[in-house]
């Protein structure tokens, strides 16, 4: 299987080196050359355009920054489009947007599937992040072996758009995750806590998540670095949003979030690692929320293996 990847920037780069490191005949595009020359010097191919690339691959692989962005690289596709091609769409995404490009894959032949990952960059670039795909079954299971080289745990969550939208479900806890811990870890230093208890005690108690595992360790070290940036954390709650609105349910959370992360954007910019958030909070009170002992950036400690379907419980 010829596969083809489009998008090799943070989450899309580590995602392609897994395929490259497991002997999948890749071929890749990216508007950096940089990038692309990159992935070259690991054994890829460098892709002449999205047309092209779609023309020469059985699967095509996006990764991408926004939905606009994603529907700009499949217009260019479409017309390349033939019985049993496929489209990945690996970005985090709008659902409407993915099932009206997905019925134009159909409407050529082609499939489609919305497969975005969660678990953090440096789980991406060992294999062992978490993949949810929306598909018929079949399509799934057509493309499960390369699932299963990208993520070490993957869901097929239903149809077309499905996972599109638990996506940003799963975001917006992590959006909120990252605002308690910021808080939590903000109080304790004005309480007069060490952090390094004051993590510790979060981390083997009731209040401990995934997010204070990961973030608050790099929140603490003071380099606020992981490899995310809160213009795509504003993007994320943001398609939440739309779902909810979609849905009509009111929420409360989400919308305060959105104003929180538009007023971290205002300050110190829409690049800027989202754990930072936690700058507003250290300016309001004068507090410097760092401690010694904690790693600069994330890397996973779990040895590479091969992914698995996660099944249902009955």
């Amino acid at each position: 299987m010829k596969v083809g990847f489009i998008g090799l920037g943070n989450v899309g780069g580590k995602l392609s080196g897994s395929l490259l490191r497991n002997g999948i005949e890749l071929m890749v595009h990216d508007l950096d050359p940089a990038l692309v020359a990159g992935m070259v010097g690991r054994g890829a191919v460098a892709g002449v355009s999205p047309a092209a690339m779609m023309q020469a691959c059985d699967v095509v692989i996006t990764c991408l920054p926004s939905p606009a962005a994603s529907a700009a690289v499949m217009e260019e596709m479409l017309p390349q489009v033939s019985p049993g091609k496929i489209w990945m769409e690996m970005s985090t995404t709008d659902e409407a947007e993915v099932k009206r490009l997905g019925a134009l894959m159909a409407a050529a032949g082609g499939a489609a599937v919305d497969c975005p990952v969660s678990g953090g960059c440096h789980r991406a670039d060992t294999g062992n992040i978490s993949i949810f795909a929306g598909c018929d079954r079949a399509v799934f299971e057509r493309v499960l072996p390369l699932l299963t080289i990208m993520g070490r745990r993957v869901l097929h969550t239903g149809d077309l758009g499905s996972a599109s939208v638990l996506k940003v479900l799963t975001n917006f806890l992590a959006t909120a995750n990252l605002i308690s811990c910021a808080e939590a870890l903000t109080v304790a230093k004005g309480a007069g806590m060490d952090l390094g208890v004051a993590y510790e005690a979060m981390r083997i108690s009731s209040g401990n998540s995934f997010v204070h595992e990961t973030e608050s360790q790099v929140i603490l070290n003071g380099s606020r670095d992981i490899n995310f940036t809160m213009d795509l954390v504003l993007k994320d709650i943001g398609l939440f949003q739309e779902v909810a609105d979609r849905a009509g349910v009111p929420l409360e959370m989400n919308p305060l979030m959105i104003e929180i992360f538009r007023d971290g954007i205002a300050r110190y910019g829409a690049r800027e690692f989202s754990p930072n958030i936690i700058r507003r909070l250290e300016e309001a009170t004068g507090l410097d929320v760092t401690a010694p002992g904690f790693p600069a950036q994330m890397v996973d400690d779990e040895p590479e293996a091969p992914g698995e379907e996660v099944m249902l419980r009955n």
